[in-house]
C-alpha cells in the first residue's frame, strides 16, 4: 500500500481553483460510455464522498473552491491523497470500484483520527471535513519509474539512431539504413524492462490491475471555519491561542500503519512484513534491525517477502542469502535507496 498526501500546488504559487485538478481527474472518463464497454472493462467512474455516490466535477470543484475562507492567495486550498494498493492487497478484491469505494470511506475515518484537533471540544469525526474521491483502473509508466529510468541508456541510443537514419535518408550524411535498422532492433530486444514484449517507455499503460485512489480534501473543515492541514510539521502539540489554549498536529505514521490495517481488516488481508510502512520506515533508520527481523521470518514469509522486495524496483537477488551480512553487501545500498524513496513518497510535499 502507498499512500501519497501533497498540497495543492501547481507552479510557483497555488492555483486558486481546483478546477486543473478534478479535470485531471476526470481523464479516465473522456470517451467513457456506459453501454458497449467490451467485457471486464470498467465504465465511468464518478466522485463520492462519504455519503453520496455519482457527484459531478462540477459540484466538486464549487464545493472545494468554495469552502476557503480566510486562506491566504499562498496557501494550498486542498489536499491530494493517493492510495495505491499493491497488486497483492488487489487480489483480495471481489469488486475493485465498490470495494475500494468501501475502503475510502472507512480511510478518511482513520484520516480524520489522526488530527489532534477538536471543535468545540470534541474530536473531530468524518462529518466535519468536506472531500471527494475518485476510483481510476489505468496507469502510465512515468519518468521516475525505475523501468523507464533503467530503460533509459537504451533509449538514447535508439533515438540517435534513428536520427542518423533521418540525415542519410535527407543527404545529410552516408550510411547503412538497413544495418543501423538491425542494430534499433537488437537494443529494443536487449533493453531490460519489456512488457508484451515491448520496451517500456514513458507514457505506456501499465499492464494487470491497476486500480487505485484519488481523493482531494478540503483544507478548510466542512463549515468553512477551521484549518485541518495534513502537512502540519506537528504531530501533537497544544499551543496558546487568543487566551486558549489549541491542539493542532497531524500524525502521519499513525495514518499510514491505520490505513493499512483498516485494508487488512475490512478485506481480510494478511499483510507480509515487507509491505509494511513500520517494516520500510525502521530500515531507513536502522538497516541491521530490519534485515534481522527479516531474517526470523517462517521460510514461506521470508520467500514471499524477497518476491515483494524485488517486484518494486530493488536489485534481483539470485538466491536468498543464509546470513544477515550476506543480505546487507549485496542489497543495502540499493535497498535503502528504494526504501527512503517509498518512505518520501508517502509524505507531505512529494
Amino acid at each position: 500500500m502507498y499512500i501519497t498526501i501533497t498540497p495543492q500546488k501547481l507552479g510557483i504559487n497555488y492555483s486558486q481553483s481546483s478546477a486543473d485538478f478534478v479535470g485531471y481527474l476526470e481523464k479516465e472518463n473522456q470517451g467513457l460510455k456506459q453501454q458497449d464497454l467490451p467485457a471486464g472493462q470498467a465504465g465511468m467512474e464518478h466522485f463520492f464522498n462519504q455519503y453520496s455516490d455519482e457527484i459531478s466535477a462540477e459540484e466538486v470543484v464549487k464545493e472545494i473552491d468554495g469552502n476557503t475562507a480566510k486562506l491566504k492567495k499562498k496557501e494550498p486550498k486542498f489536499y491530494s491523497i493517493t492510495v495505491s494498493p499493491s497488486k497483492y492487497e488487489l487480489r483480495k478484491l471481489q469488486d475493485n470500484g465498490q470495494d475500494l469505494k468501501r475502503y475510502t470511506r472507512e480511510l478518511m475515518k482513520d484520516y480524520v483520527a489522526s488530527f489532534n484537533r477538536e471543535i468545540n471540544g470534541r474530536p473531530i469525526t468524518v462529518d466535519d471535513i468536506k472531500y471527494f474521491a475518485k476510483i481510476e483502473h489505468q496507469r502510465s509508466f512515468k519518468g521516475t519509474d525505475f523501468q523507464v529510468k533503467e530503460n533509459q541508456p537504451f533509449a538514447t541510443k535508439i533515438l540517435q539512431l534513428k536520427t542518423d537514419i533521418r540525415n542519410i535518408e535527407e543527404g545529410r550524411a552516408e550510411g547503412n539504413i538497413r544495418k543501423i535498422q538491425k542494430e534499433i532492433s537488437k537494443l529494443e530486444r536487449e533493453a531490460p524492462h519489456q512488457q508484451n514484449g515491448k520496451r517500456i517507455v514513458q507514457g505506456m499503460k501499465k499492464d494487470g490491475n491497476q486500480s487505485h485512489i484519488h481523493i482531494i480534501v478540503s483544507r478548510k473543515d466542512a463549515s468553512n471555519s477551521i484549518s485541518l492541514s495534513p502537512g502540519s510539521k506537528h504531530k501533537a502539540s497544544e499551543v496558546e491561542m487568543h487566551g486558549k489554549t489549541i491542539k493542532r498536529g497531524f500524525d502521519r505514521d499513525k495514518f499510514f500503519e491505520n490505513a493499512e490495517q483498516t485494508f487488512d481488516k475490512t478485506f481480510g488481508y494478511k499483510r507480509n512484513f515487507a509491505e509494511t510502512y513500520k517494516a520500510r520506515k525502521d530500515f531507513v533508520k536502522n538497516s541491521n534491525l530490519y534485515f534481522a527481523a527479516l531474517m526470523k521470518l517462517p521460510a514461506n514469509e521470508k520467500a514471499l517477502a524477497f518476491k515483494m522486495i524485488t517486484k518494486t524496483g530493488l536489485p534481483v537477488i539470485p538466491n536468498i542469502p543464509t546470513s544477515q551480512a550476506q543480505i546487507a553487501l549485496r542489497v543495502s545500498k540499493r535497498l535503502h535507496r528504494g526504501a527512503e524513496i517509498a518512505i518520501k513518497s508517502s509524505s507531505i510535499g512529494i
